[in-house]
């Protein structure tokens, strides 16, 4: 997807730098376009290094390519973040006299603005006014935070965070072709209690999980989030469960089953937890050199969930994953067709995180297994794969 980011002058202005990086990560082109104040808070140098992308000075630089109207053509999507509230005003009256407006007036594509400014701006006649003029032109504005302002000031009109944009700006684009399907997503890792202090967990982040969720939801999905363990969540989705154990994870996934079309089980869950628990920290200086702790298996939620959808004739559609220190794409295929079916499932998701790979990237290396066969090599950001999973099942679930 080609998207424009508009810059305008304010000191929020720094915040776009991850606005950038976010859309790029994710496989955008991203074309930047600051205003001359813009350049006097950021420079374009740092916005060519993350874009990719030169940044044009101003509207009268390569004339002859009538750049303005080719980027208005080109982009899918516009977002500007910050939009102060001069580049408001100017907007809404349709003024055109730089390169963005330009732009702005040529493009067909969503239009997303993020407005930052003191809150007395913010709330003053004529930015309401303006606003107002905009939201009915179609123009997507995504109402400002409150908090810490330039100064010692606070209020709202604060700039939203950049995950916070690219996700608002992200959904006003995306296809809705998960309309009224429920997505029930886990993310992270369960921690089972070794004594109050140790546990017996493993490396995953949560990331995948949450980047599939949220996927799911710019498609027009209700998403509930099972998150075990993970540390920042974006709060927007339709319900959250907060857990830590195998046990508690268990219970949230038996409660919420039956009331979904799709379960994507994304989260690692401990195989193996000790048979009791203890209620005092294990001293050291109690035990020596040497602890025996009996570990007996926890139950298999994925295989519990898939049974309990067969007996009760539930219809809802089952993703496992399955991390595997497979060493090469031969083995994993093999290692992901072997869980899909020992597991019952209609989708497999498998990575090799063999040397540490995987877990707590940004990236990621994945083959998608279906039950009839299919095979789907995903790679690039967990956004990325994300995306091409969802694709897959919204396939899966329209037959």
């Amino acid at each position: 997807m080609h998207v424009i980011v508009g810059i305008t002058g304010g000191i929020a202005a720094y915040k776009a730098t991850a606005v950038i990086r976010q859309f790029t990560e994710a496989g955008h082109s991203v074309k930047v376009i600051p205003t001359q104040n813009a350049l006097r808070f950021i420079g374009a140098a740092t916005l060519e290094a993350l874009s990719h992308n030169s940044v044009d000075p101003d509207l009268y630089t390569d004339v002859e390519s009538v750049k303005h109207v080719e980027l208005g053509k080109q982009a899918d999507l516009v977002v500007v973040a910050p939009a102060s509230a001069s580049f408001i005003a100017k907007y809404a009256a349709g003024i055109a006299d730089d390169l963005l407006g330009n732009t702005l007036l040529v493009t067909k594509a969503p239009v997303v603005i993020a407005p930052a400014m003191h809150t007395e701006m913010w709330k003053h006649e004529a930015t309401v006014e303006n606003i107002s003029k905009l939201q009915r032109r179609g123009v997507h504005v995504l109402q400002p935070a409150s908090g810490r302002l330039t100064g010692a000031d606070s209020g709202v009109g604060r700039l939203p965070e950049p995950n916070q944009i690219v996700e608002f700006a992200l959904s006003r684009f995306a296809k809705q072709d998960l309309f009224g399907k429920r997505f029930l997503i886990t993310a992270g890792g369960t921690r089972d209690q070794i004594d109050p202090v140790r546990f017996i967990g493993n490396n995953s982040s949560g990331k995948q999980g949450v980047a599939i969720a949220l996927e799911a939801q710019r498609r027009g999905a209700k998403v509930t989030l099972i998150a075990a363990n993970v540390e920042s969540l974006p709060d927007q989705f339709e319900q959250i469960f907060r857990v830590s154990s195998t046990s508690e994870f268990e219970n949230a996934v038996d409660v919420e089953l039956s009331k979904t079309d799709c379960l994507i089980m994304a989260a690692a869950v401990s195989d193996f937890r000790v048979l009791e628990t203890g209620l005092q920290k294990i001293k050291r200086s109690e035990v020596g050199n040497d602890l025996n702790l009996r570990l007996v298996a926890n139950p298999d939620v994925l295989a519990g969930a898939v049974t309990r959808i067969s007996r009760e004739s539930l219809g809802v559609l089952t993703v496992g994953f399955a991390a595997e220190t497979a060493g090469n794409a031969g083995n994993l295929e093999d290692l992901a067709r072997a869980k899909l079916s020992s597991k019952g499932c209609d989708v497999i998701v498998a990575n090799d995180v063999s040397g540490g790979r995987v877990f707590d990237s940004d990236q990621n290396d994945a083959l998608i297994i279906t039950s009839s066969g299919r095979a789907i090599k995903a790679e690039g950001t967990k956004v990325q794969v994300a995306a091409e999973l969802i694709d897959v099942l919204v396939d899966l679930l329209n037959k």
